[in-house]
Order: C-alpha cells, then structure tokens, then sequence
C-alpha cells in the first residue's frame, strides 16, 4: 500500500517478506516532494503453498519524472510545466512500437521534441540535464505531431501520421484512456 500525502510530505509502504502472499508490516518514509504525480495499479494475486492459497494484492506506483521540492522556489515562473507535453509523454508510455515527434513554437521560435517511452529530448536545443524541468515551458504551443515507429532513427523515418494538432491527437487517443 502507498499511500501519498502531498501536504503532510510522507509515505506508508506496505512490506512483505519474500514468497509471502500477506501483508507483514508497515514503513513511514519522509518524502521531500511538495508535488509528484504518481500512477497506482492494483492487482489481485492468488497465492497457493502447502498452507492454503491466499488472495491478496500488489500495489504498483509509477512516478511521473514531474517532482517538486518543498525548499525550492520557482527561479522562473514563466518556464512552468507543460500539462500538453506532459499527457503526449503518458501515451508514448502505452504505445510502445512509437515514438512522437513534436513541433511546438517557444517565444516565436520553432522547437522540435522527441518523445519515446515516456521520456521527451529536445532536438533543437540542449535538453536540460535535471529530470523534473519540462522540455518545453508552460508558454510554449504545441503546433504539429507526428506519429512515428520507433525506435527513432534520423536517418530511416518512418511516419505513422503526421503534421496532426494537439486537438486531433488528443480526440483520437481519448477512447483508449477510458
């Protein structure tokens, strides 16, 4: 079991030794995050041994790389985070055989992202070297994506769809995510 409080900053994780099927005890962590976006999946499990068989649960979490610190200040508000690029990085996640190319303009400026496994790279820039500072900032518009197979190859680029707006990409991705 995780649980995440974001205003009181701590986790409980629950523990079990190995090769058991039951819940054994519990492990209070400070976690320093003012903010981390976590995916949590529940799954039944079936446990059989010389004993009996047991039923119980495993509790997967999946930290999105978007963590904020509580003694950190935000140095420049107007780079933010970018919710648009933050939803293509969740799909490229369940499309595994893609990758997104996106072409988004930044303060009159022409930026091209990569976007592969959950993780975007800027190609026509330096990507920043710390995992919680979005490629692209909050200002920036999402103008074209292309759906391309992956793994990305420079050289050999082979479209799925392209020049596609945020709003089609989006209308045609909804009916899987329910």
């Amino acid at each position: 079991m995780l649980v995440n409080s974001s205003s009181n900053s701590w986790a409980i994780i629950g523990l079990s030794p190995p090769k058991s099927g039951r819940l054994c005890g519990y492990k209070k962590l400070y976690i320093p995050y003012k903010n981390l976006i976590c995916n949590i999946s529940l799954t039944n499990i079936k446990c059989s041994s010389n004993l009996g068989s047991r039923i119980g649960n495993i509790v997967s979490c999946n930290a999105r790389r978007r963590v904020r610190y509580e003694d950190e200040e935000d140095e420049d508000d107007s780079y933010g985070y970018n919710e648009e690029l933050a939803i293509l990085e969740m799909y490229s996640q369940s499309a595994r055989g893609e990758a997104l190319i996106v072409t988004a303009m930044v303060d009159d400026q022409q930026a091209e992202v990569l976007i592969f496994k959950g993780f975007s790279s800027c190609l026509s820039y330096k990507t920043s070297p710390d995992p919680s500072t979005s490629v692209l900032p909050k200002r920036a518009i999402i103008k074209l994506i292309d759906r391309i197979k992956g793994p990305f190859d420079p050289n050999n680029i082979d479209y799925i769809e392209k020049g596609l707006t945020f709003q089609t990409f989006t209308s045609r991705i909804a009916p899987t995510n329910q």
